[in-house]
């Protein structure tokens, strides 16, 4: 039971997981009720239970499997994340619940399935349930089978896919379980009821007995098709669908619905992989000259293609083998079984095999030849078979060519080809264009003298009846007698065609309009039999059912107007007629007077005659009879001008009113063109010919009005018929015009000697060419070239206009009927244009050697036989389809390895499509596939030359023939990042120009959905580019569908990459839009007919007008919709818009968002978004900026950033370039997103946006300086490294200004960092890149010293050293130059850096060392000459963009701003000199300080100091405030940053700069209310002052230019400056233990350094130093003071360069520190200390230290172990929680050891001093030894505590034992300990004589010299000499002298309020009487201010531990002296 209580208080996912099934079971149970009781889908509950959903299914306990089952269910059905699970559930129900005994589990488990497949997991369940097949436990198979049947009998061969299942069911009826078999049946009877027959082929090879058991079950199914009875979540509508029609009317329900898809057998085969599988001697067989062999050979080809399903390869060999033996083998057998081979390929590899089809076709109809019927029979199968690979239109030369044969075999076979071929075919893929010629040449062979070519004929023509419609066939049919029309209408009845369904619906659609029609139809002869006779079959057939058409169609479909007099056709009537026909409809006056003598008469006749023919009705006017009647006498020989006009207009009238007939227009047509010239009645004539072209449209009449023009010979009469005839072009468009036909006529009039008539013929080819375009000018080129010349002037003019929108003419707007012609002009018009022009064959020309010359291995002869093709290409011009076995040598050197000869086979491609012109169709998919194939080439021109060879075929073909088939696909399916880019670019270019596009294109969209996921990001850009295009025609719905076949997490990519295509989707090109297009057929059909000519609209009023009334109204829609979506393409916009634009763009570009960028950083750093990074932006990234500017960038500047033209940019940036001022603030807010921006475009190739670029990003880095704006890391980051990559571009120009920029960089951001990413850019494989970034590094370098070199300089110069070995030459003289500025900076040092070099390599750097001819020493003064160079390299007109001079910031102080990283790292000799511990923030702030240069105002000038006065007494001056700031801290708003700004220059290269800093420090430091400002800056000043110590003992040092004693004075400031930091215990308390450790190391090594000593007052400086190393240890922090002074131990002796005296001062000061451990033991972190101890007895363990030469570092320890565990006693040992492994430590034995004996030694040593008391001089002198005695004394004088008592007992032992040697004990000492042991011996003799008073609160300086020197006794061995010669008195007057001062100083109360500032004395002064501040920076004032320094200590604690010196014992004289000249100090401060 308690067990139970503990996990019933569990949640439930934890139940669920419990080890015990009754806590599973009642989890189970719980969560249940759960999911059933959460309403919400999306509730976050549902994803605590993701991760083991599957333990549920698989779990171990039966009973708790069962409900965790009903679980599953339940949350399957009702979570929203439940799709997420569906692998890992269903596989677990496959393997755990289906191989249960429990029938439950199983249906539980079956259900889950469904329930996954319902939520539209159908292809994950399927994939595991398939897999569960293989499964050994029959149970599990048979259980699987059931499912997928389940699933297949619910929801349908749509949901549950055959194609897999299919592949593994004749296994299953192999196997061994009856079970499985049985199932497997049911199975096949359940797919047999969704695809019927499809599933006969796959189950072939089953056993026999199982198959006739299949079949028998497959008869029994019902006739009617399966429905889906259960449905996805997302076909609930379709359900709803479904319920509805069942419950209202189940019957109409059926019929109603589609009934699924018929499956292909095809696509559920496996395909066979045969080309491996053919005879090795296939290719010997078949050239054998036994026809035994060569029928073996194809047999066993035979045999191979008999696999209904073939894979693709190359079978180009195998065809054109088969083409052989089909033409030329004189073995009619074999012939027929080569036929059947054929037939098999093309069956097999179906569209793959149309690339061959042209191959093979012309072959088989020439073997038509052949009699015997079953060679005939093979040769029909497989050119049908051939048909069906490819399209009609691709073999239609073919065909043609054969129709004209002479062999009557091959026409009737021909003829019934094309029959069976028209069955296949739809009115789409049988346009006019295609139907023509074939119309033309089946209607010469129904004349044919043989009957069977005659039928044969017949049927063609009845089937394309049949399958286009009589409206289609009926125009070229115009001239074919009534009873062979009769007889190709009977075979269209006949005919049944291939597309049951559709024919069906043609039929009845028929019936109906035949229904309506039936009336007028009969009614119509009867009519007109007082007509003139007609041509009763032209009658019969065109006129009177179109004239029944339109009256029964009652005006409501009146749109045949125009198109039925185009069709009337009259008899010639004659005069006796036409008199007859006239009476009756004039007036009987008007015909009398029509041939009157008189003209007025004539003129009355006229006018009668006009207002006859307009009251006259259509019908009832008899045309050619009125015109007849006008040319009676005097007719057109009228010499009556006015006369004649009224005639011309009577004319116009009648074709204008009447059914005007083509008989009637040649009447009047001859003098028409006779007047057109005349000057009175031309503009008549002009208007009548008008009118004819409308009536017989403008083609006929243009043909006949020309030819009669050039018949005649008046020039004027020539002139103007082509002025008119141009003009008519305009009005009537292009359509139909036969520009064959008048050509010559056009050449004639160019070659006239009338000028007129010859600008006339210019005029008119220059509106011809705006339909026909270049094509034109072919027809001219053999004219002169002067006239050349005009034309081309000509056509100049017309280039980019567009042709004007025809408003006369037969212009259709028939709405729907017509809507299948809608997609053919393009087509026709270009068909027309190019068909114009004479075509040479030149397949003769393309002989084998030609071939097999390219084909050879020696690329020279393949390069001889592509120029031998270019030739004859060239010399043809233009040429016919027939090119020979030329495509199949083509493509195979579109492979060649030689890119030279592949570029040029692609210019002969190109060549070929402009030759070969539209007809290069039937080579699209051999020899345009390849093209696209080439695409995927890595070489870029390449691939460019295949894009342009691409372009030229589609330019000439349409896209339909590429889209067409699955070859677009399987060329997107390669993996080929080139190949994928190029394709889908040049699909997004030209997918959106197309109206309709073939469904074929569907199949390449699950490889633009994979090219979304693509790797490669140019990849997945172009496939988002494409992703809309695509959608425009597909829609967004069958895309979204394609994606239930990804897995989720690409589906939850692609579907929110297609919601964002959906806001994308270009509108389809309009069809109003293309009746304006600058083809001919286009322009026909864009406006009504109408009676009256109506003026030319404008173009674009024409794409954005209401169409007319007439027009159907979706296309009225649609070309609204048009220009409303595309606003007609840019060229018509309202003004409105424009106005509002204008005034958008008024506002603020950039808007402030407060904390925006903030947020941006804090939604980067937590993933919230993609961090900036890439190699090349993708579109995620660009659609994130884009998104994120929304918000603080204008509306209209964010749609010019990122449109897709470079123009737009260039926009913005000139916008933001004027806004940048004004906009300051803004641009900084969003700097971050402006700077991203530029990063893309660096990416872009456009050179114009670049340069704009970097010019708006100088002028933006000079205003973020001017305005003091430094990045931080998140804005250099994302932009840096961009610019950096732009540092390697190949235009010089572009390479200077990224120089610049980066030169401007290091103002906003810290030097040390841009050279992070410099050396990550050296890292590139461009070799300009690398180099360019090496020179900056070595200018970087150059002038900011070594410290910019990250993260060490040695690690830096290695691998700039490593590029020494480049290949490339430029790169290795960039590292050389940059490893030389290194070695002008620091000397031969650089070659300890730098690393290891091969012999080679060294040698290049040593030489050009020698070549440079640079001292080190010089380069400090040489970057400080160099940097105002580098400085001013911003913007060319930066000192145009700067404040005005009084914020000017003077370069000098530039110069000095960064000098504090000159020489940081110059001595890197040791590892404990790098930086490891030194604080993050240290680094950051001064970073920060590094670019704050622009915030001090103006640098004082510096004092010139005058040097002679420095040993004059001294004169304190009075304090002289700045002349630049009053106040330290109001030299800006920000103290912290002012002070890092000053801390910086501390360590300048400069000594004036330096020890101007040094002094404004002082003057913080010594004002209380300031000093706590230097608050957390103390790690940088003192980090500033060791480097400024490392570059003085470096560099100032050795430099002999340099003044020494201005060297002093810095040391002197420095130290002066840490006395006074390190009396502040606060402040003193910050310094971490990395400075400390560097900082110690600093000022022993000065100690040590031997050159001080040589200098003037350096004995002194040594003196001071030595005082400061004790403050430091008594100040600063004890913990780290004392685990630096361990690890620089530690350090010291690991490095075999340190100096055995660096170590020795350490341990001193090691000792100092033991001695101070009473006092701060309870401050210190023992924890810490222990470590540092334990990682020195690491390194050092005692063995080891045993053996170093001095047993010191051992004692030393062992001191401070005894110490500590003294002072601590036990408890130490619980310090130790730090160090790992402590039982390994030794520290811890040793520890336990010295605890134990110190607890002794302590307890006994308490008790001595207890006795000791007032006796102890006593105790002393009971001691056993002497030298015990005196060791004990020389303790205490060594203790700071002690030092009066060990100095008194001392004194008092010799005076006891006045024979006692003290000598032994100084011996060790230096010279200075002895003396002042000596002193004190003095003083206190003195004292006890009385001859002298010591204040009773000092005890002078001894004690404070003892604690000086005790720590550190041979400090000052190095300066003052110990070998034995004595000291020279005058050292000991000359600090006498120091010390007197100091008394006097301190006998003055007020002196420390009235003391100056440091500061003052290096202020300028104010009047010449004042002293020079120089004298104060003098070595000697050094040790005053040491002792103002002490004394003020003094003051703030009250304590005495600096007490003065011997100075008690001077005279009373000394102290006047010392009183003057304070007093005198006084009055010059006064």
């Amino acid at each position: 039971m308690a067990d139970d209580s503990e996990w019933m208080k569990l949640p439930i996912d934890q139940k669920c997981e419990h080890k015990l099934w009754k806590a599973r079971l009642h989890g189970y149970e719980e969560a249940l009720k759960l999911f059933q009781r959460i309403d919400d889908e999306k509730s976050p509950e549902w994803s605590k239970y993701l991760g083991f959903i599957k333990k549920f299914v698989t779990d171990s306990n039966a009973v708790a499997q069962l409900k965790g089952l009903e679980a599953v269910l339940a949350y399957v059905e009702n979570a929203h994340v439940a799709g997420r699970t569906t692998g890992e559930v269903v596989s677990g129900v496959v393997c755990k619940v289906f191989n249960q005994p429990k029938a439950r589990a199983k249906e539980l488990g079956l259900e889950i399935c469904m329930m996954y497949i319902e939520i539209e997991k159908a292809e994950a369940v399927q994939e595991e349930l398939l897999k569960g097949l293989d499964n050994k436990n029959p149970k599990i198979i048979v259980m699987c089978i059931e499912t997928i049947r389940k699933a297949l009998s619910e929801f349908g061969s749509k949901i549950v896919t055959l194609k897999p299942v299919v592949k593994v069911l004749p296994k299953l009826f192999e196997s061994r379980e009856k079970a499985v078999r049985d199932e497997a049946k049911l199975l096949a009877v359940e797919m047999y009821r969704w695809i019927r027959d499809a599933l006969r082929p796959p189950l072939q090879n089953i056993n026999s007995v199982q198959f006739k058991e299949l079949e028998e079950e497959w008869v029994k199914l019902p006739p009617s098709a399966p429905k889906q009875t259960r449905f996805l979540r997302s076909q609930q509508d379709l359900k709803t669908k479904f319920e509805q029609a069942a419950s209202s009317d189940g019957v109409d329900g059926d019929e109603d619905e589609e009934a699924p898809p018929e499956v292909d057998a095809y696509e559920l085969l496996e395909a066979v992989e045969i080309l491996s599988k053919l005879p090795k001697d296939f290719y010997e067989k078949i050239e054998s000259k036994k026809w035994q062999e060569r029928k073996e050979a194809l047999e066993a080809l035979e045999i191979l293609v008999k696999n209904p399903k073939i894979e693709s390869g190359d079978f180009g060999d195998v065809v054109r083998t088969l083409k052989k033996v089909i033409g030329k083998d004189t073995n009619v057998m074999l012939v027929a079984v080569a036929a059947k081979c054929v037939v098999g390929l093309a069956t097999g590899l179906r569209k793959k095999f149309g690339t061959y089809a042209c191959l093979v076709v012309p072959t088989i109809l020439e073997k038509f030849k052949e009699k015997k019927p079953n060679v005939v029979q093979a040769l029909q199968e497989a050119i049908d078979a051939v048909f069906l690979t490819t399209t009609l239109q691709n073999i239609s030369e073919d065909v043609l060519a054969v129709m004209d044969n002479k062999n009557p075999s091959i026409k009737q076979q021909s003829s019934l080809f094309l029959s069976r071929s028209f069955r296949h075919c739809t009115p789409s893929t049988l346009p006019k264009s295609l139907l023509k010629p074939f119309c033309a040449a089946l209607l010469k062979q129904i004349n044919d003298s043989a009957p069977e070519v005659r039928d044969a004929a017949f049927e063609a023509l009845g089937t394309a009846l049949k399958v286009v419609g009589e409206k289609a066939v009926n125009p070229f049919l115009a001239d074919v007698d009534k009873l062979k029309l009769d007889r190709i209408k009977e075979c269209a009845e006949k005919i049944e065609l291939a597309g049951g369904k559709k024919v069906a619906g043609g039929a009845e659609k028929k019936d109906v309009k035949s229904a309506t029609k039936t009336a007028p139809v009969a009614e119509a002869p009867p009519a007109k039999p007082a007509a003139p006779q007609k041509k009763a079959p032209v009658a019969k057939a065109g006129g009177p059912p179109k004239k029944g058409k339109v009256a029964g169609g009652a005006g409501a479909k009146g749109k045949k107007a125009a198109v039925e007099t185009k069709d009337v056709v009259e008899t010639e009537l004659s005069d006796e007629v036409c008199e007859e026909k006239a009476s009756a409809v004039l007036p009987s006056s008007c015909m009398q007077l029509l041939d009157s003598g008189n003209w007025k008469e004539r003129l009355a006749s006229m006018e009668e005659f006009q207002k006859a023919v307009e009251q006259m009705e259509k019908s009832e006017m008899p045309c050619q009879a009125l015109v007849r009647m006008l040319a009676k006498k005097p007719g057109w020989k009228e010499t009556n001008f006015q006369v004649m006009q009224m005639k011309l207009h009577i004319v116009g009238l009648i074709a204008v009113k009447g059914n005007f007939s083509k008989t009637s227009a040649l009447v009047v047509l001859e003098c028409l063109v006779d007047k057109i010239g005349d000057v009175k009645c031309g503009i008549k004539s002009k208007e009548a010919l008008t009118a004819i072209g409308e009536a017989c449209s403008l083609p006929w009449t243009a043909e006949h009005v020309v030819s009669m023009a050039f018949a005649q010979k008046n020039p004027k009469n020539q002139a103007e018929t082509l002025n008119w005839l141009a003009n008519a072009m305009k009005e009537f468009g292009f359509s139909g015009i036969n520009v064959k036909a008048f050509i010559n006529n056009v050449k004639t009039a160019l070659g006239a000697t009338n000028p007129a008539v010859r600008t006339s013929a210019i005029a008119l080819l220059g509106v011809m060419f705006l339909y026909m375009g270049a094509p034109l000018r072919m027809f001219f080129e053999d004219e002169k070239p002067a006239l050349l010349t005009q034309i081309d002037a000509e056509f100049e003019k017309m280039q980019g206009q567009t042709p004007p929108a025809p408003f006369r003419g037969s212009i259709k707007k028939e709405g729907q009927d017509e809507n299948e012609e809608a997609e053919e002009p393009d087509d026709e018009g270009g068909n027309d244009v190019m068909d114009l022009l004479p075509r040479s064959d030149i397949g003769e020309k393309i002989t084998s050697d030609m071939v097999s010359k390219m084909s050879d291995k020696n690329w020279k002869i393949r390069k001889e036989g592509l120029d031998e093709v270019a030739a004859v290409i060239n010399e043809a011009k233009f040429i016919q389809p027939n090119i020979g076995e030329l495509p199949i040598a083509l493509k195979a050197r579109l492979g060649d390895s030689n890119k030279i000869l592949l570029q040029q086979t692609l210019t002969i491609l190109q060549q070929i499509a402009t030759a070969m012109g539209p007809n290069i169709k039937q080579h699209v998919k051999n020899l345009g596939i390849p093209i696209i194939t080439v695409l995927g080439d890595s070489k870029s021109n390449v691939r460019a030359a295949a894009l342009t060879t691409l372009n030229a075929w589609v330019e000439q073909t349409g896209m339909k023939e590429w889209l067409e088939g699955e070859d677009l696909s399987e060329e997107l399916k390669k993996e080929n990042p080139f190949l994928r880019q190029e394709v889908l670019g040049w699909l997004a270019e030209k997918l959106p120009t197309l109206r309709t596009v073939p469904p074929d294109l569907m199949l390449c969209v699950p490889n633009l959905y994979s090219c979304l996921e693509d790797r490669n990001g140019d990849v997945r850009k172009k496939a988002q580019e494409a992703l809309p295009t695509f959608m425009m025609h597909l829609g967004y719905e069958k895309m979204f569908k394609a994606t239930n076949k990804l897995k989720t997490a690409s589906k939850d990519q692609v579907v929110s990459l297609l919601e964002k295509a959906r806001t994308n989707m270009p509108a389809k090109p309009a069809a109003p839009v293309k009746a304006a297009d600058s083809k001919p057929a286009g322009g026909v059909k864009s406006a009504p007919a109408s009676a009256k000519p109506q003026p030319p609209p404008a173009y674009d009023e024409s794409e954005v007008s209401v169409p007319d009334s007439k027009q159907d109204p979706k296309k009225a829609k649609s070309a609204g919709a048009a220009a409303k979506g595309k606003g007609v393409i840019g060229k018509k916009a309202p003004i409105k818009s424009n106005a509002k634009e204008e005034e958008d763009k008024s506002g603020p570009i950039f808007t402030h968002v407060p904390n925006g960028k903030e947020q941006r950083i804090k939604d980067e750093k937590g993933l919230k978004v993609l961090k900036w990074n890439f190699t090349t932006p993708r579109d995620e990234y660009i659609e994130q900026l884009k998104t994120q500017m929304s918000s603080c960038s204008a509306k209209w500047l964010q749609d010019e950033l990122f449109h897709l033209d470079f123009q737009h940019h260039i926009k913005a940036l000139t916008a933001m370039i004027e806004h940048l001022e004004d906009e300051k603030d803004a641009t900084i807010n969003c700097l971050d997103l402006v700077l991203k921006w530029f990063t893309l475009r660096f990416f872009d190739t456009n050179t114009s946006v670049l340069m704009k670029a970097l010019e708006y990003l100088k002028m933006l880095f000079t205003m973020l300086s001017r305005e003091n704006y430094h990045l931080n890391e998140y804005e250099a980051s994302s932009f840096i490294p961009y610019l950096v990559l732009k540092v390697g571009e190949s235009k010089d120009v572009v390479r200077k200004d990224v120089r610049a920029l980066l030169n401007m960089m290091c103002k906003v951001y810290p030097a040390s960092k841009v050279f992070t990413f410099l050396m990550d850019g050296t890292k590139s494989k461009n070799s300009k890149q690398r180099a360019e970034c090496l020179e900056e590094l070595g200018c970087l370098i150059e002038s900011y010293g070594m410290n910019v070199c990250q993260p060490t300089a040695a690690k830096a110069l290695k691998e700039i050293a490593v590029h020494i070995g480049d290949r490339d030459n430029s790169v290795r003289n960039a590292a050389l130059n940059t490893v030389v500025v290194v070695y002008n900076v620091c000397g031969d040092q650089v070659f300890k850096l730098i690393g290891n070099l091969s012999e080679k390599e060294m040698s290049m750097l040593e030489e050009r060392i020698k070549r440079s001819a640079k001292k080190p020493a010089a380069a400090p003064v040489k970057q400080v000459e160099e940097k105002p160079q580098r400085s001013q390299g911003g913007h060319p007109n930066a000192s145009l963009m700067r404040r005005p001079p009084l914020d000017e910031v003077p370069s000098k102080l530039k110069i000095m701003y960064r000098t504090y990283r000159i020489q940081s790292r110059s001595q890197n000799a040791h590892p404990e000199q790098s930086f490891p511990s030194i604080p993050r923030e240290f680094q950051l702030d001064l970073d920060i300080i590094e670019n704050d240069h622009t915030r001090v105002s103006e640098m004082p000038d510096l004092v010139q100091h005058k040097l002679d006065e420095l040993l004059e007494p001294v004169l304190i001056p009075e304090p002289k405030i700045r002349a630049v700031s009053p106040h330290f801290d109001d030299m800006h708003n920000s103290i912290a940053s002012t002070i890092n700004f000053v801390v910086s220059q501390v360590a300048s290269g400069d000594i004036n700069t330096s020890i101007q800093a040094l002094a404004q420090i002082d003057e913080v430091l010594r004002q209380e209310d300031k000093a706590e400002a230097m608050s957390g800056h103390i790690d940088q000043f003192l980090i500033a002052t060791f480097m400024q110590l490392r570059l003085i003992y470096s560099t100032h040092m050795a430099d002999e230019r340099l003044d020494k004693d201005d060297i002093v004075r810095l040391y002197s400031c420095i130290i002066g400056n840490m006395i006074s930091l390190f009396q502040m215990e606060l402040l003193a308390r910050e310094a971490s233990m990395g400075v400390l450790k560097d900082l110690m190391h600093g000022l022993i090594t000065l100690m040590l350094d031997s050159r001080v000593e040589d200098l003037e007052d350096g004995q002194q400086l040594i003196r001071s130093v030595n005082l400061l190393v004790v403050r430091v240890l008594e100040k600063s922090d004890q913990t780290n003071i004392l685990s630096a002074l361990l690890v620089l131990l530690q350090d010291s002796l690991l490095a075999s360069a340190s100096s055995p005296k660096f170590s020795e001062l350490v341990m001193k000061c090691l000792w100092r520190m033991v001695r101070l451990l009473p006092e701060s033991v309870n401050n210190i972190n023992l924890d810490r200390i222990l470590l540092d101890i334990h990682n020195f007895m690491k390194i050092f363990p005692k063995d080891k230290l045993k053996q170093l030469k001095s047993d010191i570092p051992l004692r030393t320890l062992k001191t401070l172990l005894h110490t500590l565990c003294r002072l601590t006693g036990p408890k130490i040992l619980d310090h130790m929680t730090m160090i790992e492994n402590k039982n390994e430590s030794e520290l811890e034995t040793h520890l336990r050891r010295v605890v134990k004996h110190s607890l002794d030694q302590t307890s006994s040593k308490s008790d001595r001093e207890t006795e000791k008391g007032a006796n102890g001089m006593d105790e002393l002198a009971a001691k056993s030894k002497v030298s015990d005695i005196l060791a004990e004394i020389f303790k205490k004088i060594g203790s700071k505590e002690n030092t009066k008592e060990g100095l008194t007992e001392l004194y008092e032992y010799k005076q006891k034992y006045s024979d006692a040697d003290i000598d032994p004990f100084l011996k060790n000492t230096s010279q200075f300990f002895q003396s002042y042991v000596e002193r004190g011996l003095r003083m206190i003799e003195l004292e006890r004589e009385g001859k002298g008073r010591v204040q009773s609160s000092s005890s002078g300086i001894s004690p404070q010299s003892a604690d000086t020197f005790v720590p550190s006794s041979t400090i000052t061995a190095p300066t003052i000499p110990t070998n034995g010669e004595e000291v020279k008195p005058a050292v000991y007057l000359e600090r006498l002298k120091i010390l007197r001062q100091r008394h006097g100083l301190e006998n003055n109360s007020k002196q420390h309020d009235e003391r100056p500032p440091l500061t003052s004395l290096l202020s300028k002064p104010s009047a010449p009487t004042v002293a020079s501040s120089t004298d104060m920076l003098h070595s000697k004032l050094s040790q005053l201010k040491e002792s103002r320094e002490h004394y003020h200590q003094e003051l703030e604690s009250n304590q005495s531990h600096m007490q003065s010196s011997m100075g008690t014992t001077s005279s009373v004289t000394n102290l006047d002296d010392l009183k003057k000249r304070l007093e005198r100090i006084k009055s010059n401060r006064k």
